[in-house]
C-alpha cells in the first residue's frame, strides 16, 4: 500500500515539476502608439490600394532581386526600441521622400529594416521586416505605387554602428529607403543621383 501511494506522489510531483519547467509563451500586446501600418490603413480605407492586391507580393520579390543605391534626396528614418510604428518625425521625413518619388514615377524602391543587436536573430529579423512594411505602407497611403516598392528585412545583420551603447544601438534601428531606376540609371539624363 505504502509502494503505491508513493508511487502516485512520485509520479505527481514528477508531474508538476515537467510543468514548471515548460517554457512560457509570451504574449506582446499593443502599446497605445504601437500600432501597425495594416491597421492604420484599414482605419484609412485603403483596401484595393496595393495593401490587398497579390500582385503587389509578386512585384515586391522582383524587386528584392535587383541592385539598389542610395539618393541624398531620401531620408532614413529611426524607430524606437521594440517598435516598428512610425513617430510624427518619420511621418514628416517619409511624406517629404514620397513627394520624390512621386516626382520620379519611374524608379523603384526598396525599404530596408534593421534592428540593433538587442534581442534574438528571428525576433529582429521579423521586427525589421514590420519596420520596412510600415514604411513601404505609409510611402502607399501618400500614393507612392505599392507595385513599385518592395521591402527587405535585414535584422541586426548591417548594422551602422557596433558600439554596445544607446546612441549607436538607436542608429541601427532604421528603415532606409533605396531606389533603381527601372531602366539603367548610368548615364541617363534627368535621372535622380545615385550614391
Amino acid at each position: 500500500m505504502f509502494r503505491i501511494r508513493s508511487f502516485w506522489v512520485l509520479l505527481a510531483f514528477t508531474g508538476v515539476l515537467c510543468a514548471a519547467c515548460t517554457p512560457k509563451k509570451v504574449v506582446r500586446k499593443a502599446v497605445d502608439g504601437d500600432l501597425s501600418a495594416d491597421a492604420d490603413a484599414r482605419r484609412a480605407g485603403l483596401s484595393g490600394s496595393g495593401f490587398d492586391d497579390p500582385s503587389v507580393d509578386v512585384q515586391e520579390a522582383s524587386i528584392r532581386s535587383k541592385q539598389f543605391g542610395d539618393a541624398p534626396e531620401l531620408k532614413s528614418v529611426g524607430f524606437d526600441y521594440d517598435m516598428y510604428s512610425l513617430d510624427d518625425a518619420a511621418r514628416g521625413l517619409l511624406r517629404g521622400n514620397a513627394q520624390y518619388l512621386k516626382e520620379h514615377p519611374d524608379l523603384e524602391i526598396l525599404v530596408e529594416g534593421h534592428c540593433d543587436e538587442r534581442g534574438t536573430a528571428e525576433y529582429n529579423l521579423a521586427l525589421s521586416q514590420k519596420r520596412a512594411k510600415a514604411v513601404r505602407d505609409y510611402y502607399m497611403t501618400l500614393g507612392v505605387s505599392g507595385k513599385a516598392v518592395g521591402t527587405l528585412a535585414f535584422g541586426e545583420e548591417q548594422p551602422v554602428c557596433k558600439e554596445a551603447t544607446e546612441d549607436c544601438w538607436s542608429r541601427n534601428r532604421r528603415a532606409p529607403t533605396k531606389i533603381r531606376s527601372q531602366v539603367s540609371m548610368n548615364g541617363i539624363p534627368g535621372k535622380p543621383s545615385i550614391q
